[in-house]
């Protein structure tokens, strides 16, 4: 449904060639290695690209950021257990800065991925241009359909993506980015299943050695139900969506490759988060807060909310205050973990788009 939402919204955007006018190349979707789109050999009667205009939501970001903002001081304020001025103090000591590095790892990561994917279609990139155009993409991260990351193919001034595979592209970065967010989160979701619901199990006199079986044995089976589904969802909607299948076709080819990459950029952040907890003094076993980040995130993501602003926020501070945290420490550090994961990357997309649009000029949104 998500990616319904965002292929819907990404094609109201683009406005539709005039008369005469050459249109985006077919996509082809029988062939795993797609053939450079016919404007990059200089087909057609100008050889250039197709013009496309987009009308970028910058009301909207700017709305996100201070509703965002303000949410989250008046949050500190009423809740916290010190000042927001106080908890975001930790940003600038040690460990905060040694999360933020972090972070920037996993841009850094997934954007290796985006570089990757965009050689499959012709489209091969510096390692610095490449990462800088992906981090562009990050600035309209808390607008409506995840814009910037889907654009970010689409507005290259030389050779652009068609919007199929604009869309290819995007669909296959949310399919991996879930499948290793659902790896991270599963092993602590059958833990917290056996320190609630089944422990109740192991008073009634169950061995302890088959609550956590159980535990993760339920959480597996919830884990396949939705992954047949989505499957099910998935092939029925393939031949509809041209891009969809192209998707699938990205994730096929050297599956290996973009599944380390991701879960490592994934696994820097959760350490991030860790990192932030043990700071504010929550005993935390790594795996078991990079997991609750990932259950998190998940959950954001169903609730179909720009970057899942609210819903990501609301799930970990209840999973935090779980684990023994004060419902204030909880807050502080959801709003630290937020503001390095998120708005640090809309941030350093800002720069690297205005400085791509404006100096080196390869965006173009005309």
């Amino acid at each position: 449904r998500s990616g319904l939402a965002t292929g819907v919204f990404v094609a109201a955007i683009l406005k539709a060639p005039t008369a005469g006018q050459a249109s985006a190349p077919a996509l082809l979707v029988a062939d795993p290695s797609p053939q450079p789109a016919p404007w990059a050999a200089g087909a057609g009667p100008s050889g250039a690209a197709p013009t496309r205009s987009f009308k970028l939501p910058f009301k909207r970001l700017l709305l996100a950021i201070g509703l965002s903002a303000t949410a989250y001081a008046l949050a500190l304020a009423l809740w916290g257990d010190a000042s927001p001025a106080a908890a975001l103090q930790r940003l600038a000591s040690w460990t905060g800065q040694q999360a933020a590095a972090l972070c920037v790892l996993s841009y850094v990561l997934r954007g290796l991925r985006w570089r990757w994917w965009m050689a499959r279609y012709q489209r091969r990139l510096g390692l610095l241009e490449g990462l800088r155009l992906y981090v562009a993409g990050y600035a309209f991260t808390p607008t409506p359909g995840n814009m910037g990351e889907a654009l970010r193919g689409l507005w290259l001034a030389r050779q652009p993506l068609s919007t199929a595979q604009g869309l290819a592209i995007f669909g296959a970065e949310r399919l991996a980015d879930l499948a290793c967010l659902v790896l991270m989160g599963l092993p602590v979701l059958g833990w917290l299943l056996w320190q609630g619901p089944l422990a109740s199990a192991l008073a009634a006199g169950w061995s302890a050695a088959a609550v956590p079986a159980l535990a993760l044995w339920l959480a597996a089976l919830a884990l396949a139900t939705l992954a047949g589904l989505l499957w099910v969802w998935l092939q029925r909607r393939r031949g509809r969506l041209p891009w969809l299948q192209e998707a699938w076709l990205c994730l096929a080819t050297r599956p290996w490759l973009w599944f380390s990459w991701t879960f490592t950029a994934w696994s820097a952040q959760g350490l991030a988060v860790w990192l932030i907890c043990a700071d504010a003094g929550l005993d935390l076993s790594l795996w078991v807060a990079a997991g609750l980040y990932a259950l998190a995130m998940v959950g954001g993501a169903l609730s179909a909310l720009p970057a899942g602003l609210g819903g990501t926020e609301a799930l970990l501070t209840g999973l935090l205050v779980g684990q023994g945290a004060s419902a204030g420490g909880a807050l502080a550090v959801t709003v630290v973990v937020r503001v390095l994961t998120l708005w640090l990357a809309v941030a350093l997309g800002l720069l690297c788009l205005v400085y791509s649009a404006t100096i080196r000029k390869d965006i173009s949104f005309r």
